[in-house]
């Protein structure tokens, strides 16, 4: 059913406008976002669906195909481009390199040489469901026999979607989330996306921007049935990429709630869940609870791309408790799958007890060295967002920071943010645009700060630099059409910076400082219409 949506894109004679310009409704993926219609040309020896995937890409491809064309170097190339966009931790290959070349990770047993079980060597999913007992907190040890391991957690979404849903079927996501998610789901599995769209507004229900509620994905469950689209599943991001948000215990329990309503599968990808760099903030993962309203239906993703450092070892696992679920997603481990070598070194990282019960050289060493590091960066780049007056959210996970350029756009449109995107790139830095993540609102971006001091404070100057151009230019613009708003259709005024604090179960709102109080305060005053109705003008 979805592929006959593009087959006009093989030898049909259809173009990839047409699909464009196809309502939203009958195409869950928005295609707009992800096709680069200019300059395509149908290849004669692909099929509809290889054409297809010559043109799904957006403004994260290209930029990341730029970047790798001319990357940064200190020495060889200083006026590379600086990647800002790409979700890596460059601070501490010190760490990782000493540790994967010690005397243990060298084994070259017969095994590993050999075909191993598809779900990954026994030694190694031992050592994962030991691994995620401890830093998961699971009331029960978990077992071996529920782990699998594939090739990284974008080979997960792409199984898991192949096994939970038919073609043409669909899953539930938040947005703004990581766009890789799409091509995981849809190239293979010919699976949609249908989103809840979230908004920066703090109305209703909502305690802060962007906030996943139940209401939210009641409505868009509602809205895509009435459609004739048939949602299996919903995916959950935790800690949230890219808006670094961490749902509290009394959120994942409603969330599941409403799942087992529905009898939807849940997919939880908690591929952060080490990097929370702030003592303050507490990550609860779902298998630390201790019942799951639904555990059949529930699956726990997670690798050590993120949380380790080393995004270039490709390695994520799945764990669930449904049998059929596993068997189904081990028969496509034959594509997927993680050299014999690979599984042992992971094996050896994840081990790494020392003396104690838990692992001492993770908890010692590295994580200890890792989130004073990530720490340290988060603070600098948002010490200089502060400087220059932008908003953005303050959270403390992940590597990323979610920031508020819509004082940017003189009309507020995804052209517009499609346009100071390129002209970040122009100026050799490389952010990633909120229309990636299919945010709602034009204008958001998300920014890598997991990246060494030097890098930081070039990237930072090259966007300062943009940005006040970009301000010099609309003030330009004012005065030559001082009677026009430049807040017209915005969702809210953004001329002061806004702070917002990381998200607080209610128990812990008493402990929240006065500095998030006025932040809170000052958002609730932006999303409201009293300053537009209320001006110097109207009291004289």
């Amino acid at each position: 059913q979805a592929l006959s949506e593009i087959e006009g894109m093989g030898g049909r004679g259809s173009n990839l406008q047409e699909m464009r310009l196809r309502p939203l409704a009958k195409r869950r993926v928005d295609m707009h976002s992800f096709c680069n219609p200019s300059g395509f040309q149908r290849s004669p020896y692909l099929s509809a669906r290889g054409n297809f995937a010559s043109a799904f890409q957006g403004p994260t491809e290209e930029g990341y195909k730029a970047y790798h064309a001319d990357k940064y170097d200190e020495d060889k190339n200083p006026n590379g481009i600086i990647n800002f966009g790409t979700s890596e931790n460059k601070l501490c290959f010190d760490l990782m390199s000493k540790r994967l070349t010690q005397a243990d990770m060298n084994l070259m047993d017969p095994s590993l040489l050999q075909y191993p079980d598809w779900k990954g060597h026994l030694f190694l999913r031992e050592e994962v469901a030991r691994f995620l007992t401890y830093y998961c907190k699971a009331p029960a040890p978990l077992k071996a026999e529920n782990v699998i391991v594939l090739n990284g957690c974008g080979s997960l979404f792409s199984a898991l979607a192949t096994v939970l849903c038919d073609p043409g079927e669909a899953i539930l996501i938040a947005t703004p989330f990581y766009g890789g998610i799409t091509q995981s789901i849809f190239l293979y599995g010919n699976v949609k996306l249908v989103y809840v769209y979230l908004d920066s507004k703090i109305t209703g229900t909502s305690t802060r921007p962007f906030q996943l509620t139940v209401e939210k994905l009641e409505k868009a469950l509602q809205d895509a049935r009435a459609e004739g689209v048939t949602v299996r599943a919903l995916i959950l991001l935790n800690p949230q990429n890219p808006l670094g948000d961490i749902y509290s215990l009394s959120e994942l329990r409603d969330y599941l709630e409403f799942a087992k309503r529905h009898e939807l599968h849940v997919i939880v990808d908690e591929i952060y869940m080490l990097s929370v760099f702030d003592e303050s903030a507490t990550f609860h993962s779902v298998l630390g609870m201790d019942r799951l309203p639904d555990p059949q239906r529930t699956h726990v993703m997670w690798g050590i791309t993120k949380d380790f450092a080393v995004s270039g070892i490709r390695f994520g696992t799945l764990y669930t408790e449904n049998q059929d679920v596993a068997n189904a997603v081990a028969s496509l481990c034959y594509f997927h799958g993680i050299c014999g070598p690979v599984q042992h070194k992971v094996a050896q990282l994840l081990r790494d007890r020392g003396e104690s019960v838990a692992p001492y050289w993770i908890n010692q060493v590295y994580l200890r060295a890792n989130h004073a590091r990530l720490k340290a960066a988060h603070t600098y780049v948002t010490d200089e967002l502060k400087t220059l007056g932008v908003p953005f959210l303050n959270r403390n996970a992940g590597f990323f920071v979610w920031i508020d350029f819509r004082k940017y756009l003189k009309t507020g449109t995804f052209e517009e943010e499609l346009l100071l995107w390129k002209r970040f790139l122009d100026n050799k830095v490389l952010l990633s645009c909120g229309k990636a993540f299919e945010c709602s609102e034009p204008g958001w971006f998300r920014i890598i700060f997991a990246d060494k001091t030097h890098r930081l404070q070039l990237g930072m100057q090259r966007i300062r630099k943009v940005l006040e151009e970009r301000e010099q230019e609309i003030l330009a613009e004012e005065k030559e059409q001082p009677c026009q708003s430049d807040q017209d259709g915005k969702a809210d005024s953004t001329d002061e910076v806004i702070f917002v604090s990381r998200h607080q179960d209610p128990l812990c709102a008493s402990n929240s400082s006065l500095g998030d109080l006025i932040g809170l305060l000052q958002q609730q005053m932006r999303s409201s219409d009293w300053l537009q109705k209320n001006t110097a003008e109207q009291f004289a």
